[in-house]
């Protein structure tokens, strides 16, 4: 999540112009179907520029959705946990065409990705070894850790407005770097002051919004501001107990199966666990709950090393779909590392593996958007975030930070480093990748280009600077 100001200023910049018919035509659900296909091999660019894309082709192009309508989905999506542009996409598809829209457009937006990444996983415990490889990757870290810095400095000067937020912040890189606390403790403190301040002294944590409505004239869309609500977009009781039962029901029987036919220390049944989790802890956006994973995956349950981390992060920023997509690879890493099946079926176990951490994090979405969803239509209200979710936006830039602070340590000093020497950090500094890294930063912050160009770029320097060596 990276707020509500940062998704609407991509959205006003976009200068296509609208098409000139005075009323719109109906929209077919194989239509839709064909976007939001297209959509799942075309989203690059976080969820800025995710939510950008159908912002152009939905509003301006076809006028599936008005603005208005359009901005009312996504700040319901906005205060979800979750990859908020796949959970638009489901919740746009739904208001069309029902549950079987949202499940098509959703999953549309993932299933591209998720076979990408199985691919480009398999190809990396293949030939990842292979110098060449090894040269690119020496390239691609420093350039993962100044996208994760970029990350957030782009959310924290958006967010970090007034000196209480900014105190939140660094109490969370403290409480992070030097006490290890977990990320899901710092969500619920963070939640707890900001409510506490919004109540008595607001004026220490609200921040104004700069968003101005378009001059432009309203153009008619086949969902208008007055269209009436969808019979299935209307509140029932009925029905929302029996998506609550559906939803449970899924994941329920496979975690059963999982944990009765596994048993609880099983790899398998240990990431259905960890990935429920983290789906439930996903506010900020991916990069928010990174660390999280990181200290999982890593540290407690050993699926990957840090190395491997890194590569997956790169692998996940050159692909399309919502960047917690990190999570196939990671899971695709520990199936083939623990190799529950043996060491003839490393490939199965890792492909299972996948499949079942992304089936994990994933299912709250739909769920939270087939819930929710007929509550938020009714209402027809804008949803704003709350003092609690500021707070916790605050506290995810300094947990942010602290993991681009570790990826730095990691790659761009050696290993001899000592902390009380302050010596040792000029003596330990690798020069290559400290410049790979200053370009890479200098190219996302100051020369605005994107993370695919600045990943391929830095690729090539890490070939170069390998070569040279």
């Amino acid at each position: 999540m990276t707020g509500q100001d940062s998704s609407v200023s991509q959205l006003n910049s976009l200068d296509n112009e609208p098409e000139e018919s005075d009323s719109p035509a109906e929209i077919g659900f194989w239509l839709a179907f064909a976007y939001w296909l297209k959509l799942g091999f075309i989203s690059f660019g976080g969820p800025a520029g995710q939510i950008a894309i159908m912002h152009q082709e939905l509003v301006e192009k076809r006028r599936w959705i008005s603005e208005k309508r359009f901005l009312h989905a996504l700040n319901f999506c906005m205060v979800l946990p979750g990859p908020e542009a796949q959970q638009l996409a489901t919740y746009l598809g739904w208001l069309m065409h029902k549950t079987r829209g949202g499940l098509v457009a959703g999953l549309s937006f993932i299933l591209p990705s998720f076979f990408l990444l199985i691919a480009l996983s398999a190809l990396y415990v293949t030939f990842g070894q292979l110098g060449w490889v090894q040269s690119a990757l020496f390239g691609i870290k420093p350039a993962v850790t100044a996208i994760v810095i970029q990350a957030a400095w782009r959310i924290g000067s958006k967010t970090l407005k007034t000196q209480a937020l900014v105190l939140i912040s660094i109490s969370a890189f403290m409480a992070v770097r030097l006490f290890d606390v977990g990320f899901p403790m710092i969500i619920l403190v963070s939640a707890v002051l900001g409510w506490a301040l919004g109540r008595f002294s607001p004026q220490w944590i609200e921040i104004s919004s700069a968003h101005k409505n378009s001059s432009t004239p309203a153009q008619k869309s086949i969902i208008d501001d007055h269209s009436p609500t969808p019979e299935h977009a209307i509140f029932k009781k009925s029905t929302f107990i029996r998506v609550a039962f559906i939803g449970s029901l899924f994941w329920l029987i496979p975690m059963g199966l999982l944990d009765g036919g596994l048993g609880l220390d099983h790899p398998l049944t240990q990431m259905a666990w960890f990935f429920t989790k983290a789906a439930l802890l996903t506010f900020g956006g991916a990069y928010a709950v990174l660390p999280y994973v990181y200290h999982a995956a890593v540290g407690e349950f050993q699926w990957l090393n840090a190395a491997q981390m890194l590569d997956g992060l790169a692998l996940g920023e050159t692909t399309p779909g919502p960047l917690i997509m990190i999570v196939t690879y990671v899971g695709f890493m520990g199936g083939y590392v623990k190799a529950f099946w043996g060491g003839d079926h490393l490939m199965l176990s890792a492909t299972v593996a996948a499949l079942c951490v992304t089936w994990f994090t994933f299912l709250p979405s739909f769920v939270f958007i087939f819930l929710g969803g007929p509550i938020i239509e009714s209402a027809r209200a804008q949803v704003r975030f709350n003092h609690a979710l500021v707070a916790i936006t605050a506290s995810v830039v300094g947990v942010i930070a602290s993991l681009g602070l570790f990826f730095a340590l990691q790659v761009l000093w050696s290993q001899d480093l000592v902390i009380g020497d302050p010596f040792s950090w000029v003596r330990a500094l690798d020069l290559k990748a400290s410049l790979i890294f200053s370009l890479a930063l200098m190219g996302l912050l100051k020369l605005k280009r994107s993370v695919i160009e600045v990943i391929v770029v830095s690729a090539i320097l890490g070939e170069v600077a390998q070569l040279l060596s």
